[in-house]
């Protein structure tokens, strides 16, 4: 429940600091005092968008802190959730507009998403006000009161949980299947160049080594001759090695009488068996040297298709080739992985959707158990409100597909006069009607939220007499298990608020501020006899305050 409200520098409002009970309160006061600012400030913390307009000193910050009993909310697993430090007994949610306009907010001192603090503060207050009657008519709205009627809150979050997860696995299939379309039309393709390239049997290197082998092959003839030559004039009759012979003979009979002419003749004589080594590599290579324009032809057509395919895939050497083969057979297994994770997904799906279908029976079950009840109670809470003849129907159709609220479309049908025809609430209710009817709904579900505080913000309107008394008893009776706070112009209702707060605007010399203050017995009698009185408070005025009271 909201235990303290601090709001600075908001609006009208220089500083202001109230504190709540438990209970049924009441916040009265004429029409422009300032109620709607309060409840405007309250807004802040219940995760509401900022307007700098609202702040009433541009160079300060504004401030709004609200504090809340939370020991009777089940709140722990958001803390943990969101990394926050949790207090079983007390939670301060708190929101800052600074004078530059950027807004921040605060659960217990800790900074927050202002999503997150919406999220938390819908657990504890529900604020209704004039416009809620509108959103009565909502079918998304009547759905969730019936959810709350039958307490399918948790098993509709874990199915909606789930839900999401579904879509999201629907949408990533879609995109697995739309990637197996372009691929699978992509894969001839893909597979005849790949065929193509491997066909060619490709060796790295090879290319260099073709060439390298069409230029001797080319030069055959030459290569053969000028080998031919070179033997002769080594071995031939007046050729290297004679000379290096005859010159080995003049030398051999000398080279024992100094060191110097021994390695003389030992360095010529090194050199005459390099040349003689030569000289058989020489007739090697001429033996290999073959003239053969067949390997030539060969190796030609080989070259030309490496250069066919350097040509066609835009690349200068083999090695380049090899790494596009390589890619295509990477594309061509990953189609293969895509209908793996195609499959994989599907299983996931078929087994979410059972688990979705077995959640969605079970909430449609829930809600077909809980219609009647809800049904009969309305109209009886209704019917003490001045339509007896009031009829209620909550219409459950089944929907062929599953939705994120389940299989189940949901529609408040309602009449309020005798003999008329039952109709959907936007095309029959008055705003009368609308609002007894939200009285009488919300003092059904109340009970079995989790939200421990419920604010009427001028629920009451076009309400009077009798009835504003009726509608004052249900709001009392629902604040013996939550907490109630109804912002009202009645006295009907003032009245039965076990809790009275006054909302004043006071003039200065240069400035208007908002005040407000809790009332004692005697200035609750006088403040209710004002709301009786056209103008002077009259001794019949104050009569009829004092027996509204107590009673």
């Amino acid at each position: 429940m909201l235990k303290h409200l601090t709001i600075k520098n908001y609006a009208l409002i220089t500083n202001l600091e109230t504190s709540f009970q438990a209970g049924f309160s009441v916040l009265t006061g004429e029409t422009g005092a300032g109620k709607s600012i309060i409840l405007g400030a309250l807004s802040l913390i219940l995760g509401q968008r900022a307007d700098q307009q609202a702040v009433k000193d541009s160079s300060k910050k504004c401030v709004i802190e609200g504090v809340f009993e939370t020991n009777t909310n089940d709140l722990e697993s958001f803390f943990e959730k969101h990394n926050l430090d949790f207090d079983s007994e007390t939670t301060i949610l708190r929101r800052e507009i600074l004078p530059n306009g950027k807004s921040r907010a605060f659960i217990n001192d800790t900074p927050v998403s202002l999503n997150n603090l919406k999220t938390l503060a819908q657990k504890l207050v529900d604020i209704n006000s004039q416009n809620s009657t509108i959103l009565l008519q909502d079918t998304g709205f009547q759905m969730d009161v019936l959810d709350s009627f039958c307490r399918n809150k948790e098993i509709l979050r874990a199915y909606q949980n789930n839900y999401r997860q579904f879509r999201i696995l629907e949408n990533d299939l879609e995109k697995l299947r739309e990637s197996e379309n372009q691929a699978r039309s992509e894969q001839d393709f893909f597979k005849y160049q790949l065929e193509e390239i491997r066909k060619a049997n490709l060796k790295p290197g090879e290319q260099k080594e073709i060439e390298e082998k069409l230029e001797i092959l080319t030069h055959a003839e030459d290569i053969k001759n000028r080998l031919f030559n070179s033997s002769n004039l080594v071995e031939g009759d007046n050729g290297l090695n004679h000379i290096f012979n005859s010159i080995l003979s003049e030398l051999k009979p000398i080279s024992n009488f100094s060191n110097e002419l021994l390695q003389l003749f030992e360095r010529l004589e090194s050199n005459y068996l390099d040349v003689s080594d030569i000289a058989n590599e020489l007739n090697k290579k001429y033996e290999q040297t073959d003239i053969n324009p067949e390997q030539i032809s060969l190796l030609n057509d080989r070259l030309n298709l490496i250069f066919h395919l350097q040509h066609k895939h835009r690349v200068s050497n083999v090695d380049e080739l090899l790494k596009i083969e390589s890619n295509y057979l990477q594309k061509i297994n990953e189609f293969s992985s895509l209908n793996k994770k195609i499959k994989a997904t599907e299983k996931k799906l078929a087994a979410l959707f059972e688990i979705l279908k077995t959640s969605a029976t079970l909430i449609s079950k829930n809600r077909k158990s809980a219609k009647p009840i809800l049904e009969q109670k309305i109209l009886e809470t209704i019917s003490k409100l001045g339509m007896p003849n009031a009829k209620i129907n909550i219409e459950i159709k089944k929907l062929v597909d599953l939705t994120e609220s389940g299989y189940d479309n949901v529609v408040f049908l309602f009449n309020a006069n005798k003999g008329g025809y039952l109709k959907e609430m936007s095309k029959i209710a008055s705003g009368g009607e609308l609002s007894r009817l939200m009285l009488s709904i919300k003092s059904q579900v109340a009970a079995k939220n989790l939200i421990s505080t419920i604010i009427f913000d001028e629920i009451d309107s076009g309400i009077s007499g009798e009835i504003a008394g009726k509608m004052a008893g249900i709001m009392q009776k629902m604040s013996n298990k939550i907490q109630i706070i109804s912002i009202t112009h009645l006295p009907q209702i003032a009245a039965r608020g076990r809790y009275h707060y006054l909302v004043q605007k006071e003039s200065g010399t240069s400035t208007t501020s908002i005040s407000i203050k809790q009332l004692s017995h005697d200035e609750k009698i006088i403040e209710i006899a004002k709301m009786l009185s056209d103008s002077k408070i009259s001794n019949s005025a104050l009569q009829t305050a004092t027996e509204l009271l107590n009673n």
